[in-house]
């Protein structure tokens, strides 16, 4: 196998000469679990350990690598073990606020070209989340593509689709039935030998299964959606990238019960472009939408034009990011005064043995 095959391209062939060491075999992450990776270099695949500059440098958890990215790697091949040296830059990154973490990040998969936004048409079906998904797939460099699962439970599929694409503008929105195995092949466009699809959705939509049927083989773990509230338990516990028989790659990931933004209030630009053309027409340039006088997004909910629920979403997540970028002022910071502390007690040493005696 080539590295083409499994993604390289000019983009990472320049950042790899931009490494201080570039002896090193470029390899990309296809599995990992806890501090354990599974690299492949494009004839094999090897066990990794990060170097230890990576638990001593990296400042988040953005500094250390995850599935899709592309290392150097260094070790002895014979015993199947390589250790990672480097990590190439990324051409795109899906992240979320980590779980129970007041301001870290968490890199869901790295070097994605589409991302597959799964929603089962259930009680999974929440134009709210998709909003959600879509704004971190916009930040994350991706392109979004909405998938809406199980058409064989939905009496109105089309009434469906057509919410959708009341506020995914010019995504595409493909309706199918992976239990039934209908509608798959509109995906095929999609996996085109060396390109990346990450399926990214909650628990329950049909993610591993959908893996399974376009590998040929149970890959992945399934467990049964409770009848009670229709969710999934986490079937895949970890994320893995596999090479599909026509060449193109695919990550499965964790299902999402959690989903917390992770960046600037200009990632709803891109998600939110309906709000963003009307704003245009705001009195004041720097107008959030909220208290200010003369907005011309308050006056299209007003005036029928935007759904009020779309515009509540939109207030709901800039107050997230908000937040966010509150609380990561608060963490720098902390992260500061700790470091300056650490400084003066080494200081403090080093002038304690100096005064010393015969040292």
């Amino acid at each position: 196998m080539q590295l083409k095959k499994l993604g390289w391209s000019d983009f990472f062939e320049a950042g790899r000469s931009g490494l201080k060491d570039n002896d090193l075999t470029p390899a990309r992450i296809i599995r990992q679990l806890k501090k354990i990776f599974w690299v492949h270099d494009g004839s094999h695949e090897y066990q990794a350990v990060l170097a230890g500059k990576f638990y001593k440098k990296a400042e988040t958890p953005l500094d250390l690598p995850a599935v899709g990215d592309w290392v150097g790697v260094r070790g002895d091949k014979d015993a199947d073990q390589v250790m990672i040296r480097e990590i190439l830059p990324r051409k795109s990154q899906f992240i979320r606020k980590a779980v129970l973490a007041n301001t870290r990040p968490q890199v869901i998969a790295a070097n994605i070209d589409t991302a597959f936004i799964m929603n089962g048409l259930d009680r999974d079906f929440n134009l709210r989340r998709i909003e959600r998904y879509l704004s971190l797939t916009y930040e994350s460099g991706a392109m979004p593509v909405i998938i809406l699962n199980k058409t064989d439970i939905c009496d109105d599929v089309d009434s469906a689709v057509e919410q959708v694409e009341s506020i995914a503008f010019g995504v595409d929105v493909i309706a199918l039935s992976v239990k039934r195995r209908e509608g798959i092949k509109q995906l095929s466009t999609y996996f085109k030998s060396g390109q990346t699809v990450a399926f990214i959705g909650s628990s329950g939509v049909g993610k591993s299964t959908l893996v399974n049927l376009l590998m040929g083989e149970e890959v992945m773990e399934i467990r049964e959606v409770r009848e009670n509230d229709q969710r999934g338990r986490h079937t895949t516990t970890h994320r893995e990238l596999f090479l599909l028989p026509g060449g193109a790659m695919i990550i499965d990931t964790p299902g999402l019960r959690e989903l917390q933004l992770w960046g600037s209030d200009e990632m709803l630009t891109d998600s939110f472009t309906d709000i963003d053309a009307l704003s245009g027409s705001c009195r004041f340039s720097d107008c959030q939408h909220d208290r200010e006088p003369d907005c011309a997004v308050k006056q299209a909910v007003e005036n029928g034009e935007l759904d009020p629920e779309r515009y509540e979403s939109y207030l709901k997540l800039k107050r997230e990011l908000a937040y966010l970028d509150e609380r990561q002022d608060e963490f720098v910071r902390r992260e500061s005064k700790r470091q300056s502390k650490v400084m003066s007690k080494m200081i403090r040493r080093m002038n304690d043995k100096r005064d010393k005696p015969g040292i």
